[in-house]
């Protein structure tokens, strides 16, 4: 089992915990009464505790509520009785014990542990630092986008992403130029030929054809479904550059489709020979496949498609805008499952398609996993992060010192566009750049915190002006900057965080101590297992056994005479079996082993020594010689060694535990503990 789930179980006492996949509200301090003058001088109330402790474990007190968080999140589905509760209480009184234990030798401070804390951090820390409302719209977004498919045509002039100010508008007002000439009656396909800085446009005029969501970039996808059929966008920017769209149509999805084809390749050089020989290789094969040749058949003998021709000619499913569109087309034609298209050509070869299935769009429930990951993968997801970094803006009251941002960008040089800047050069340079504001408490976040950022992330980028490079790297900074301010006070916002990571870090520490003291030990010290199997050895009993050579034989003509001649004994087994297979088509073998009375082998043969009577197994008899029979005794070391290494390691943990009782005595309060069923 991998250590990151048995950390997971331990930590849980053997049970599955989770934190719900919705982003967690924070914890509210409770709001003052109204009102609140000067309080007249009178005695206090006595204060009855509403968590009274309910173990002390040598000097640590456990509230009753911890305790009653723990056992109702993993008891939901039991009865919480006493006995359930007080068996719990002994799992976790021991679970306890091995923790303190384990901070006592100081396992919490070391470096590994830390760094495997800080792992499981991050990862838990996620839910908490996305903006759910904003990834839940996304994932609708795309699922809505996914039920249609838009064919659109689009011209591109390219923009790097860094470009400066005066270069992006140079490439804007080109663009709108072009606009105003098709607006003014200029046709898209031709100015997409005579304009387009995408290599294809010169072939396809810019028609992308049909594609459906999650197929295209965000910016891109997003003007096209909301594009109305023949409307020419306004310019859009996407890490390509500027983009002018027209849709062409608009239509319901086609869904997926799942083809077998056979293929006969054409090359892109091919000359008139090699194609009219391979449109007549491929009419040769819809011949023999109209005759009543079976598939599979005309596959193997026809396709050139190595990767398909193993299984059939299948493959993958496939929807709108992932094959050339000829292909694309002629599957999603075929009426029914079975039906076959007439030849088609493609700018691979010749085909001739296979419908094995189709389906439409999935739910959104079954979509919903998948295109969670998808948006987490696609700059779309930047949308989320951008929400969050302006709530926690807001939360914690944001606040930016341009002055001092504008000083430190102007002593970034030509450098950085190397990736060589010296972090020395911004020695003196210790203002703060923002603040962030958490009851009343102010975090500085300062010019050195910036430059070592840029120290450890700086890339060469050489055709990039160092003020532009600047200006990225502080928004990339201050964005991470105040995620992980966030982060550093989930433990105070969100009591499941803290409570979820306290969890972790004993279930690390729970690992890693019952590991040295249980488990490796059981395997590396071999002498006291040795000395355990001695003790125990009448636990690990073979139950009767017999030494026995089984008999097969092809035909009861062939048992018969085996028997016979074993009987006599005046050969060995192999002679006989030699004699009789080679004077008779039909055969003898053999096997020798030792089973025990109850293997499945022996199931119905009479326990006894000598040989049995004939036993029919299927189209086969079989002849039992019980040569010599085992009374019980116990099994060798090696012969039950993961057994009884098992039993090893259940022996050391008890000894181990009932050692840390006595070290760490503890005291159950069985007043409180009552109270846990008696409501």
């Amino acid at each position: 089992m991998k250590k990151a789930i048995l950390i997971t179980v331990l930590a849980t006492l053997s049970l599955n915990f989770h934190i719900s996949a919705q982003t967690p509200s924070k914890a509210k301090s409770p709001a003052k009464p109204s009102g609140m003058g000067k309080s007249p001088a009178v005695a206090p109330p006595l204060v009855v505790p509403t968590d009274p402790q309910l173990i002390l474990i040598g000097n640590e007190p456990v509230m009753k509520s911890e305790f009653e968080r723990v056992f109702r999140k993993n008891n939901r589905d039991s009865i919480s009785s006493e006995a359930s509760i007080r068996e719990y209480l002994d799992l976790y009184i021991n679970y306890k014990l091995k923790v303190k234990e384990a901070e006592a030798l100081k396992l919490d401070t070391s470096e590994s542990f830390i760094s495997e804390l800080a792992g499981y951090r991050k990862q838990l820390s996620q839910p908490y630092l996305t903006d759910k409302d904003v990834n839940e719209s996304l994932i609708k977004e795309a699922y809505d986008r996914l039920k249609k498919d838009v064919k659109a045509s689009h011209i591109l002039l390219k923009l790097d992403q860094n470009a400066l100010p005066k270069d992006t508008i140079a490439v804007y007002n080109r663009i709108i130029k072009i606009r105003d000439l098709i607006m003014k009656g200029a046709d898209f396909g031709k100015m997409a030929k005579d304009s387009s800085e995408d290599p294809s446009a010169a072939e396809n005029k810019g028609d992308l054809g049909y594609f459906t969501g999650m197929q295209m970039v965000y910016p891109f996808e997003s003007v096209a479904f909301n594009s109305k059929v023949g409307q020419v966008s306004m310019p859009v920017r996407t890490r390509f550059g500027y983009h002018l769209i027209k849709v062409a149509d608009i239509r319901d999805a086609q869904g997926e489709v799942h083809v077998a084809h056979i293929m006969i390749r054409i090359p892109k050089d091919a000359t008139d020979s090699t194609l009219k020989a391979g449109e007549a290789k491929i009419k040769e094969a819809m011949a023999d496949l109209k005759k009543g040749m079976p598939w599979d058949t005309a596959v193997n003998k026809y396709s050139e498609d190595k990767g398909s021709v193993k299984r059939g000619g299948e493959l993958p499913w496939f929807g709108t805008g992932r094959m050339v569109p000829e292909f694309e087309k002629a599957s999603f034609a075929l009426a029914k499952d079975g039906d076959l298209s007439s030849p088609i050509q493609t700018s691979y070869g010749w085909h001739i398609i296979r419908r094995l299935e189709r389906r439409g769009v999935a739910s959104f429930d079954e979509k919903k996993s998948e295109l969670k990951q998808m948006i987490a993968r696609d700059s779309r997801n930047e949308a989320s992060k951008i929400s969050m970094v302006n709530k926690i803006k807001k939360d914690y009251q944001y606040k930016e010192v341009p002055k001092t941002k504008d000083e430190f960008l102007a002593i970034l040089d030509t450098n950085l566009t190397n990736g060589e800047w010296d972090l020395n050069k911004a020695e003196k340079f210790t203002k703060t750049l923002f603040t962030l504001t958490d009851d009343g408490v102010v975090s500085n976040f300062t010019q050195q915190d910036f430059a070592k950022y840029i120290s450890t992330h700086q890339t060469k980028r050489p055709a990039i002006k160092p003020l532009i490079i600047g200006n990225e790297m502080y928004n990339d900074w201050a964005a991470d900057a105040v995620l992980a301010f966030e982060e550093s006070r989930l433990d105070k916002n969100f009591p499941e965080f803290k409570n979820l990571m306290k969890e972790y870090r004993d279930g690390i520490l729970l690992f890693d101590l019952t590991d040295k003291m249980v488990w490796s030990k059981a395997v590396k010290d071999t002498a006291g297992l040795e000395e355990f199997y001695a003790k125990n050895k009448m636990n690990y009993m073979w139950g009767e056994r017999a030494e026995v050579t089984v008999y097969t034989c092809t035909n009861s003509k062939a048992a018969a005479d085996l028997r016979k001649q074993l009987v006599k004994g005046k050969k060995s087994a192999d002679e006989i079996i030699s004699s009789i297979n080679k004077n008779t088509a039909n055969g003898v073998s053999k096997r020798e082993a030792v089973y025990t009375k109850t293997d499945e082998m022996v199931n119905g043969v009479e326990w006894k020594a000598g040989l049995s009577s004939d036993v029919s197994r299927g189209d086969q008899v079989l002849i039992f010689d019980f040569k010599k029979m085992i009374a019980p005794e116990p099994k060798a070391l090696d012969e039950a060694k993961g057994l009884i290494t098992a039993d090893y390691q259940t022996y050391l943990e008890k000894e181990w535990i009932a050692g840390l009782k006595k070290k760490y005595p503890a005291q159950v309060n069985n007043e409180v503990l009552q109270t846990l069923w008696k409501k």
